[in-house]
């Protein structure tokens, strides 16, 4: 149901998104720090309320990463535009996502409904994304500069993000080849191979 708590909010963190592209586009880093901090603070929210209250949807499931990628993608294009970002780091973030979302279509075609928990890297890597933006909106607002943290940051964004989507590759293709084999090898009853 679209009314819910947790999918009004969601839909709220999706409006913020042009709202924070033109606040980075104006250089109001102020403003895009604290739209940026009430999004994240918003994404933390609707989870919780959803879980806490037995609210969660089936178009929530689609709503909050949607939302997420959309906050990801205009910061760091952004960011990128405004020079605070490498190209490469911002062409690597957005490969993987992509690689993720035809992969999980390719799978859906071949293998039905995916259903898949995020990963511990997965997780890290979310937080080394989110973490940079913040970090760079913070510098920028508060007049900081830690140019050496901000370079090791933004290489161990790019390290989680190509580990993450290495990761996906292989739960969607080698493991599920490991399976499948294991199934047959059940069928047939062949010893496993070792």
């Amino acid at each position: 149901m679209i009314t819910t708590i947790p999918n009004i909010i969601t839909m709220f963190r999706i409006a913020t998104v042009p709202v924070l592209i033109i606040l980075l586009h104006d250089h109001e880093y102020g403003w895009a720090f604290l739209v940026f901090f009430v999004s994240g603070v918003s994404d933390g929210l609707d989870g919780y309320i959803a879980k806490r209250y037995n609210m969660a949807s089936e178009l929530g499931a689609i709503l909050d990463p949607l939302a997420d990628k959309a906050l990801i993608f205009s910061s760091y294009l952004m960011l990128m535009l405004l020079g605070d970002l490498p190209f490469w780091l911002f062409l690597t973030v957005i490969f993987r996502d992509v690689l993720i979302l035809a992969g999980s279509l390719i799978y859906v075609a071949f293998n039905g409904q995916v259903k898949m928990a995020p990963s511990y890297l997965s997780k890290l890597n979310t937080f080394t994304q989110i973490f940079l933006v913040v970090t760079i909106l913070a510098q920028k607002t508060f007049a900081l500069d830690f140019p050496i943290f901000t370079e090791y940051l933004i290489y161990a964004t790019f390290i989680t993000t190509i580990l993450s989507g290495f990761h996906y590759v292989w739960v969607w293709v080698v493991k599920e080849e490991i399976e499948m084999v294991e199934n047959v090898n059940e069928e047939n009853n062949l010893p496993k191979d070792k």
